[in-house]
């Protein structure tokens, strides 16, 4: 077999066989195929899509490229969950302890932040002494401990995934949807959850800018974890608004604590019962309460024993940026717009996101909002509050909030975006 053979199948809009996808995965990630021609399919891939089987087919042959790992010796059933990203989206920290607290186990394998939308991993490392960086046999220790755990991917999981996406990164087929969902179910399925509960983002603020193809997005995946035996939903959920009241790595965690504690921006609450409550039925405890679990404080008891399970200390004072500048409203009335994708820029400008991915990332660093849209506000009172070290940013990061980013109207507007937008299963 022979990779322009391959190239050619696709782009002549053919369906790759069985051994074909097997041969070419394989072959790229022993360097057998070179770059150039895994670009190539890649944008065959991306302008002529892919058949449901051939999709399961490239996920499996991914997975089967690494280890796989088995959490069957548990004593509880596992779930996880997936974002496809978006700004101030920190559900994952106060929902892994929430689901752990009502008797599952989450193995959460997360990313660092690139570009507009935050990474788990950055915000969790702005608490002092906190590991990402855990090997297997840890890892199956904390979940025994404690029943949650939020860590970084190890090398040995789906490898071919790891060069093909930096490939796809650099040569405009990012947007291939074939890919995009291999790409996260094949990190999913190799990493052993017996259920996965998706969270994909729709609007400005997403990968995903509009509601058909963010269904065309989760159904693929859905039907990716059902071919594999994994037990898979999604909730499509909005993202023209950052969730929350802070985008920022400390800022982030500041304001999941609060949630843990009772807490918290109602939109948060939310989404964070919603995709508990939809981790705990996929997992077979649907009679379990997560509300419950937050009011009583075992949700917030889970996040405690698994920061410090992890080397952190959760009573540490939370880093905090040096310099501050302060936007106000330029005139009363009601906010109507609050761009999700603007803010998230600006907390990148601020040192809160990072362009590639070695780049270093500011713990305090971010923006905080003193309004959501639909909120009433007075000329002249505090809208946004930058937050950086080094105040040489905030006028590149005023340039992405200005425009239409911010929309104040003299009437209310009409009936605000439901949060969750539809659900797959």
């Amino acid at each position: 077999m022979d990779a322009i053979s391959v190239i050619r199948t696709k782009r002549d809009r053919g369906r790759l066989s069985d051994a074909q996808i097997d041969w070419v995965i394989d072959a790229y990630t022993r360097g057998e195929v070179a770059d150039e021609q895994m670009s190539a399919l890649a944008m065959a891939i991306l302008l002529n899509g892919m058949e449901r089987e051939e999709i399961a087919r490239w996920t499996a042959a991914m997975i089967a490229s690494g280890e796989r790992m088995d959490f069957s010796s548990l004593p509880r059933p596992t779930a996880d969950k997936h974002s496809t990203g978006g700004v101030g989206d920190k559900i994952t920290l106060p929902l892994a302890p929430l689901v752990a607290a009502c008797g599952a186990a989450v193995p959460q394998l997360s990313g660092r932040g690139l570009g507009h939308t935050g990474g788990t991993l950055d915000k969790l490392e702005s608490i002092p002494g906190w590991r990402a960086l855990l090997s297997n046999d840890e890892m199956m220790d904390v979940l025994r401990s404690v029943g949650a755990v939020i860590c970084a991917a190890g090398d040995g999981l789906a490898p071919a995934d790891k060069k093909l996406y930096a490939l796809r990164d650099v040569t405009g087929t990012v947007e291939a949807i074939p890919l995009i969902a291999s790409s996260i179910m094949s990190k999913k399925i190799a990493e052993g959850t017996g259920s996965l509960v998706l969270d994909v983002k729709v609007g400005s603020g997403a990968f995903m800018k509009n509601l058909e193809d963010a269904r065309e997005l989760a159904s693929t995946m859905v039907g990716l974890g059902t071919d594999h035996g994994v037990r898979t939903v999604a909730l499509l959920t909005d993202m023209s608004t950052p969730l929350g009241l802070t985008a920022g790595n400390a800022l982030e965690v500041r304001e999941s604590v609060e949630v843990l504690a009772g807490g918290g921006p109602a939109d948060v609450v939310e989404l964070t019962l919603a995709l508990a409550r939809e981790m705990l039925d996929a997992a077979g405890l649907p009679d379990a309460d997560p509300a419950k679990a937050l009011a009583d404080g075992s949700a917030m008891d889970h996040w405690r024993r698994m920061v410090a399970a992890q080397g952190g200390d959760p009573d540490a004072p939370l880093p905090t940026a040096r310099e501050r500048h302060t936007v106000t409203a330029s005139a009363s009335g009601t906010l109507t717009r609050l761009d999700a994708y603007a803010v998230g820029v600006a907390a990148w400008r601020l040192g809160a996101g990072r362009a590639r991915k070695e780049d270093p990332v500011q713990a305090g660093a971010g923006v905080e909002l003193h309004a959501k849209p639909g909120d009433r506000v007075t000329a002249g009172a505090p809208l946004l509050t930058l937050h950086t070290d080094t105040p040489e940013r905030f006028d590149y990061a005023l340039e992405a909030l200005a425009g239409d980013a911010i929309g104040i109207a003299d009437t209310a507007s009409a009936e605000p975006t439901p949060l969750i937008l539809d659900r797959i299963a």
